[in-house]
């Protein structure tokens, strides 16, 4: 049995300020007051019976007994994030027939795990997941090849599509490891290795291109790249820097250690990822899927990314209450 005194959100405050070393930053990760951070790491300390962060220095730092304890605590953090995303019910075997499409951005990670889920939930039903880019399952929504897609949302409003609104995925600048260049130097063309465009015809291209525009940069395009891995592959070994989004950095984990990460300066550039569904398909069923599908963005994609990348927590997050 735990100790009085350890609670699972404890351990996330203590997981917060291991990766911040600040009291703001992990009161913005955990959605806590600052007083409120403070006092459930006290209540942890006392609890475990050591002093697990050195409270006097800044940015805080983690005490020895501090980053013996962050090991493990990590690790069990990590299973009960995947026991929250996965151990879901969803009452779909009344269903004939599903036909799903997925944005290719979660092919490593989230579209397996979904595809797991919905088939324990999918007892006696035809089920068929297609993964595709955003414009491409935009159109087969359009033409009712399938029942419902998740994408990102394009400029167009489809008639007869209800859309439940997932997450705000944010553009950001990802440069090799090495380079020291600044976010105006890159938009400006200044820097010494040049953009990398994702390939014409490609949603996030054309968005990208589009706020470009309404910023009046103009960046060449020597490079234009259709694999979302090729691209980051290239970053990591220097051949160029890029525009992408937290899902784009976060499904390229091989390539972290090659890439620095840095804000775009402008608050407003951002995608929306969001469940469309025939008219037909309105009530529980599109909502229970939406709401799977954010638990696992929240569990593997938002919490890890904010969690190294404490100034992402205001921009990469969920649309809505729809997760209770």
């Amino acid at each position: 049995m735990l100790k009085k005194g350890i609670s699972l959100r404890g351990i996330e405050v203590f997981e917060a300020l291991a990766q911040t070393g600040s009291v703001a930053q992990a009161a913005a990760i955990t959605g806590l007051s600052q007083p409120a951070v403070s006092q459930q790491m006290r209540n942890l300390e006392t609890a475990v019976g050591a002093e697990l962060i050195d409270h006097g220095r800044r940015p805080m730092r983690l005490t020895p007994a501090g980053r013996l304890f962050l090991r493990r605590s990590e690790a069990a953090l990590s299973e009960l994030r995947l026991a929250q995303s996965e151990v879901t019910v969803m009452d779909l075997a009344h269903l004939g027939e599903l036909n799903l499409g997925i944005i290719d951005d979660f092919d490593d990670d989230l579209t397996p795990r979904l595809a797991t889920i919905l088939a324990d939930s999918l007892t006696g039903c035809r089920f068929r997941m297609t993964t595709a880019g955003s414009n491409e399952l935009a159109q087969a929504i359009r033409d009712k090849n399938l029942h419902m897609a998740i994408a990102a949302r394009t400029s167009e409003k489809v008639p007869g599509v209800i859309e439940y609104p997932l997450a705000r995925d944010p553009f950001i600048i990802v440069t090799p490891a090495g380079s020291r260049a600044q976010a105006q130097q890159l938009l400006a063309g200044e820097a010494e290795i040049p953009f990398l465009h994702y390939a014409a015809g490609q949603l996030i291209e054309t968005q990208i291109s589009s706020f470009l525009q309404d910023q009046d940069l103009e960046l060449s395009a020597r490079f234009e790249i259709g694999s979302h891995l090729a691209l980051m592959a290239m970053v990591a070994r220097g051949i160029g820097w890029a525009i992408t989004t937290p899902l784009g950095y976060m499904r390229a984990t091989r390539f972290h250690d090659g890439m620095r990460v840095m804000a775009l300066p402008f608050p407003d550039a951002a995608r929306q990822i969001s469940l469309f569904a025939g008219s037909e398909w309105s009530g529980p069923v599109p909502r229970d899927i939406a709401r799977t599908m954010q638990r696992l963005m929240e569990a593997h994609m938002i919490g890890p990314a904010t969690a190294r990348r404490p100034w992402l927590a205001d921009k990469f997050h969920l649309i809505g209450d729809t997760t209770g």
